[in-house]
């Protein structure tokens, strides 16, 4: 049963529904909506967003608030993606799709981890502060998508591109969320030092394709961004910084992981591979 901070979280993330509905009312012509959402529809959404920002102000506290008011940001990029996607010019929509799926992992990681391990729960499983070099990288592809729409135009016409891109981030964001629904309370955004007595080593599900299928979704989300966006140099740059956080991430992990479970992890590295390209993790012969 999903504990309050993840209804909580999961009422905010959807309350721009009704906008979204009115949305793709208009978007298809369809005759039950009474005023020209085309025309409205940025005043509406930012209407939207001083009162819920005022609602969840009065009603909520410390910790419910700071998971309320992330949430509700979440919810409100979700739905201007949407309306960036169906009503900006070609060739912005792509940045509205962009949008979208940026709300939807950060949103999701915290509904995930609400359901899988709640005990961990935390504002940080958002993860929207991952780190420093997380926003500087999502900065960077933001100045290279307008500069290149000033400059190239016709670079972002390139909808195969996109469509690809897409894709790439539906199919890595399912690899992720089935990692950790499969390692439930094994799985942490945290490497963990200390082995719990309830930690055990997860071998099946999608973990029987390879040994860190979590990261290997990941990686490839960050790479349908860049396509999403048809970044051809942020695609370059995130390809090389992700394997490279990865390699070292997957190094100290399993240095971790041989220390807690031994010659079974040593049994299951054998068998298994990390399913990230060039990255063999930490091999006791090394």
């Amino acid at each position: 049963m999903l504990l309050y901070e993840g209804k909580l979280s999961l009422l905010c993330f959807l309350s721009p529904t009704p906008l979204a509905v009115l949305l793709i009312f208009s978007y298809l012509e369809i005759d039950v909506v009474f005023i020209d959402i085309e025309e409205s529809v940025w005043w509406i959404l930012l209407s939207y967003v001083v009162f819920i920002n005022i609602i969840i102000h009065i009603l909520l506290t410390d910790y419910a608030y700071q998971i309320a008011v992330r949430a509700a940001f979440l919810g409100s990029v979700f739905t201007s993606g949407l309306l960036a996607a169906c009503f900006l010019p070609d060739p912005l929509t792509i940045f509205g799709w962009y949008m979208c799926v940026m709300a939807f992992f950060h949103y999701s990681e915290f509904l995930t981890i609400a359901i899988t391990n709640p005990r961990s729960l935390s504002i940080d499983s958002y993860i929207l502060n991952h780190s420093n070099e997380y926003i500087i990288a999502a900065i960077t592809s933001w100045v290279e998508f307008f500069i290149e729409v000033y400059f190239f135009p016709e670079l972002k016409e390139m909808r195969l591109v996109s469509y690809m891109g897409l894709c790439l981030c539906v199919g890595g964001e399912c690899m992720r969320k089935l990692a950790m629904l499969t390692a439930q309370g094994n799985f942490n955004h945290v490497v963990q030092s200390v082995r719990r007595s309830d930690h055990e080593l997860v071998t099946h599900g999608v973990y029987r394709i390879c040994r860190h299928p979590s990261y290997v979704g990941w990686f490839y989300w960050s790479m349908g961004t860049q396509m999403i966006l048809v970044n051809p140099l942020c695609f370059v740059a995130y390809i090389l910084a992700s394997w490279k956080f990865f390699n070292d991430r997957i190094t100290v992990e399993e240095l971790t992981l041989l220390n807690f479970f031994g010659e079974k992890y040593l049994e299951y590295q054998d068998k298994v591979g990390t399913g990230l390209p060039l990255i063999s993790g930490y091999r006791l012969e090394q």
